[in-house]
């Protein structure tokens, strides 16, 4: 069987300050470390383990990714670029409280988050699901009994999850928070409702 673990990176500079990151390359703050490392201590003491851990290029993701690594003794993860963040286009460094004055009425709403739908030079969500599809068909492609861990990034995560459990893209939007250095389980033997696995009470974006 081919489980799927998906982990969002801890928090970044851009988080702390409410600043949209996408493709931006901050490194962890130090509440982002420590979210990584109890993250990684979580992992060791469910006695998981992984035959893989891939990560997006971008360093809150590879660095996090890293923690995991270090605390259950396997190798370095390995940059997988399809896991990068989504493309903000022109809001990338655009302030997170900016978004509804600048998109709306093309926003949705949850608890949480406020998601930008469709900007200039940004990826649209439609487009994130079939990169998300195309990733998990090279996992299936490549394993067929394995344990595998994917380190990256809110948005893209949740269409991994949505592609996975074919779920429309704006119902994944609300269906959970991902917060940083949250874990979610993506399994056939998993209901799409209970994949999150390990939650903190960090809601930065």
């Amino acid at each position: 069987m081919l489980n799927i673990y998906l982990v969002r990176h801890g928090q970044d500079a851009d988080n702390e300050k409410g600043i949209l990151n996408g493709h931006r390359d901050e490194p962890l703050t130090a509440l982002g470390l420590t979210q990584a490392e109890r993250l990684a201590e979580f992992v060791k003491e469910r006695n998981l383990s992984f035959d893989k851990v891939y990560s997006s290029p971008l360093q809150r993701a590879y660095v996090t990714a890293t923690k995991i690594t270090e605390a259950l003794d396997l190798p370095s993860p390995e940059v997988l670029l399809e896991l990068i963040e989504r493309d903000f286009g022109v809001l990338t460094g655009e302030k997170v409280s900016d978004i509804t004055r600048l998109c709306a009425p093309d926003i949705l709403e949850t608890d949480t988050v406020t998601y930008f739908l469709e900007v200039e030079g940004a990826e649209t969500y439609p487009q994130l699901i079939v990169r998300a599809q195309n990733l998990l068909k090279f996992v299936s492609d490549n394993y067929s009994e394995a344990n595998i861990l994917l380190v990256g990034h809110g948005d893209f995560g949740k269409m991994i999850y949505a592609a996975y459990y074919n779920l429309p893209w704006d119902e994944a939007l609300k269906n959970f928070h991902f917060g940083n250095s949250e874990l979610v389980l993506l399994s056939p033997n998993e209901d799409f409702s209970k994949a999150q696995i390990f939650k903190t009470t960090q809601f930065n974006s």
